[in-house]
């Protein structure tokens, strides 16, 4: 697989493949554009009885990754209005090192769009491999101190 892996482990990732990020490999980062990480390990607490991790944990990050450009965005509070998409691709499992990218895709006068990307690193014999397990796009909506909706700064 190379040395650039796509991956939050290694030299991270764009969405899309376009570029690299320089966050570091857990918590939050941005890469200078747009571009947010969540780093979380996948927990033995966070499986299900098929012993994959739970849609319903990997839903939750991705709301989180999701809400923290919205957030940057609208200069203040945000609340998730839709699901537009939301596809899981590969399982994840117990041990993996889940990584959700997200960015805006589009605004509108108070609704943020934001694309999410989910990667998880597996190790397979002391070496990693970065599996693309969730994609979804996500709108969230600024509100102001009485959680009504606010139009977006310039």
């Amino acid at each position: 697989m190379g040395s650039a892996r796509p991956c939050v482990g290694a030299a991270g990732r764009r969405l899309g493949g376009r570029g690299t990020m320089g966050a570091g490999a857990a918590g939050v980062g941005d890469g200078g554009d747009g571009l947010t990480v969540v780093g979380v390990p996948a927990r033995p607490r966070d499986a299900n009885m098929g012993g994959t991790i739970f849609g319903g944990w990997i839903m939750s990050h991705v709301d989180i990754a999701g809400s923290i450009p919205a957030l940057e965005r609208a200069r203040g509070a945000v609340v998730t209005r839709a699901v537009d998409s939301f596809e899981f691709k590969k399982p994840v499992y117990i041990g993996d090192l889940v990584s959700c990218y997200a960015e805006i895709v589009t605004t509108g006068k108070t609704a943020i769009r934001v694309r999410v990307e989910v990667f998880a690193d597996r190790m397979h014999k002391g070496d990693i491999e970065c599996v693309k397990v969730t994609e979804a796009t996500l709108v969230y909506v600024a509100i102001d101190e009485h959680g009504k909706p606010r139009p977006l700064p310039e």
